[in-house]
């Protein structure tokens, strides 16, 4: 061996710099050729990646066309567990409260959170919005002797439709009926049809008749020939009707509808003016027939008469009444006939 140092390898170009040159010549390539589309043919580019490249170059020069060091699994900043079971347990506490003002409340606990990433938190959580929290509260607490707060039990009141009728009680079936008219769509041929619906506030047990008008016969008929044989063939009173003020219920002083109560010993009793949704149970009634039947049978089916689309709908409410559980405080997953029939074998 001789005393002649080697002479050294220059040093490999930065894997980086490579990848930024290379992005570099098809950002010259283009303005050469004056055609984006055929350099980034030559250059195996897809033009949204070109156009990305383009921009960071104008923005930070040649440094912008390097890679971007790999983001951390880990961030100095992530929200500590403890700061996020402690939002859950905001959410729970208060159900109707917003993120801006859970931030508020973490900050007098002297723990800084935006309200972006309490949304955040939330939505991971399934919490992300005030029914979320609802049915979070009340699957919590299901089936168990608690006490809620004041604020709570507001709050469930105002989303639950169960307690929204809690106006409407009664503790007999047939103590108290829940009357409405509804439209439901137009048969071509036959015109609009109207729904004069009556659900019993005891058990939900409902019954419907269609009708081509709103007139007060119709509104009756329902009465006549469907409620009352029904209870009186289980030796039960009808003995009041809750109605909301429209036409078909009152008027004049002899209104056919309210004579038809007179003459059956039936109190009417009416809503408030302007406020019909205080006859909330007939209404939850409505949207459940207009979701489940009409919405479904009226685009399957084309209905040549009122009396075929009555046919599927006595059916349909055959299987409301006698068939579907029914959730809420009154039936408690009971069958609207078995409230009914449990009813009628405790007082035999």
């Amino acid at each position: 061996m001789d005393g002649t140092p080697k002479a050294t390898k220059p040093k490999a170009r930065d894997a980086k710099t490579k990848v930024a040159q290379s992005r570099m010549s098809v950002l010259e390539l283009a303005r050469e050729l004056g055609n984006v589309a055929e350099a980034c043919r030559q250059r195996g580019m897809d033009r949204t990646s070109f156009y990305e490249w383009k921009r960071r170059f104008q923005t930070h020069g040649f440094e912008g066309l390097k890679d971007l060091p790999p983001i951390h699994k880990t961030h100095p900043q992530t929200t500590s567990p403890e700061t996020v079971e402690r939002i859950k347990a905001l959410a729970l506490e208060h159900p109707a409260y917003g993120c801006n003002r859970f931030e508020a409340m973490l900050a007098l606990e002297g723990v800084r959170v935006s309200s972006i990433t309490i949304q955040k938190i939330l939505n991971e959580n399934r919490l992300g919005t005030r029914y979320d929290r609802w049915l979070a509260l009340e699957e919590a607490h299901a089936g168990q002797a608690i006490e809620i707060t004041a604020e709570q039990a507001a709050f469930l009141e105002k989303q639950n439709p169960c307690f929204r009728e809690r106006h409407v009680e009664s503790g007999t079936p047939g103590e108290l009926l829940s009357a409405d008219t509804f439209f439901v769509g137009t048969l071509k041929g036959i015109g609009k049809v109207y729904l004069h619906a009556v659900v019993d506030t005891f058990g939900s047990y409902a019954f419907g008749f269609l009708h081509v008008s709103k007139q007060p016969e119709a509104a009756v008929a329902v009465l006549h020939n469907d409620v009352l044989p029904f209870y009186s063939a289980l030796d039960l009173p009808v003995k009041a009707v809750l109605t909301d003020n429209g036409r078909e219920f009152c008027g004049t002083e002899k209104h056919p509808y309210e004579l038809y109560l007179d003459l059956n010993a039936i109190e009417h009793r009416r809503t408030k003016v302007r406020t019909p949704k205080t006859n909330g149970f007939v209404e939850r009634f409505n949207g459940t027939v207009l979701e489940e039947f009409f919405r479904v049978k009226m685009r399957e089916t084309f209905y040549e008469t009122v009396e075929a689309l009555q046919a599927d709908l006595d059916a349909w409410l055959v299987h409301y009444n006698t068939e579907r559980p029914h959730m809420g405080y009154r039936n408690m997953g009971r069958r609207p006939i078995e409230t009914v029939m449990s009813f009628v074998s405790q007082e035999g």
